[in-house]
Parts: structure tokens; C-alpha cells; sequence
């Protein structure tokens, strides 16, 4: 790690004009892409999304990288770093999966109470039929 202050100096002012330039770019194209900057012209939001989270995992990678000094640091520690975060990551993804397959089950079984059963339907089977007819005697 044998940079002098100037040069530590330099690197740092380099990598904050990049974050600078990476976020400014963000809100330009978040505002290009919803149609505020040219009216009219909208970007699927698909798109916004990825480029937007794509971005921020750049910015992330150059704050670690710089700012933490993980450029400097031995290969273990930087996976002991790296590990963590993507099980971190995975772990989101899987409960958002899981929390989608939950609400979809559960709109399915509240559509399914609410459809009208047999002894009050017209349309209903001979069989259904036979119930209402044991009812009413």
C-alpha cells in the first residue's frame, strides 16, 4: 500500500468525479425514461429498473473497492467480504420469489371462495339438482 498522500489523493478525487458522473447519469436517465426530460418518450420499466440497479452495483463495486480498500486487501478477506453479501442478495431474491408464489396461491383460493356454489347457481348438475330437491322436502 505504498501510495504516497498525493497519489492516494488523486485516486480518491478520480473515483468520486466517476461516482458523480455515474449518479448524475442516473437521474438524467430515470427522468429521460419517464418521459419528463422529452415528453412522450418512456422506457419500458423493465429497462429503467436494470439499468438502474446495474448502476448502483457499479457504485457499490467502486466504493468497496476504493473507499474500503478492498484493492488492497488480501484475497480471502475480500471473499469473506463477497460471500456474505451475495447470500445476502440470493436470500432477497428467494423470499421476494416465495412472497410472489404466496400472494398468487392466495388470490387463487380467495377467487376460488368466492365463486358461487351448486344450491344457489341455475347452471348447477343433476346432482346438485338432487340436493336442492332433498332440501326442499
Amino acid at each position: 500500500m505504498g501510495l504516497s498522500y498525493e497519489a492516494s489523493k488523486a485516486i480518491a478525487n478520480k473515483t468520486i468525479i466517476i461516482l458523480g458522473i455515474i449518479t448524475i447519469s442516473e437521474v438524467i436517465f430515470a427522468l429521460l425514461g419517464k418521459g419528463y426530460i422529452i415528453e412522450g418518450m418512456h422506457f419500458p420499466l423493465i429497462v429503467i429498473s436494470g439499468v438502474m440497479i446495474l448502476m448502483s452495483i457499479v457504485k457499490a463495486y467502486l466504493i468497496v473497492y476504493e473507499f474500503m480498500h478492498m484493492k488492497y486487501e488480501v484475497p480471502g478477506l475480500v471473499k469473506t467480504v463477497i460471500l456474505p453479501t451475495l447470500l445476502l442478495v440470493w436470500a432477497v431474491i428467494a423470499f421476494f420469489w416465495e412472497g410472489a408464489d404466496w400472494n398468487k396461491r392466495r388470490t387463487l383460493i380467495k377467487d376460488k371462495n368466492q365463486e358461487p356454489i351448486g344450491l344457489i347457481d341455475n347452471k348447477a348438475s343433476t346432482q346438485t339438482g338432487m340436493l336442492i330437491k332433498n332440501i326442499e322436502q
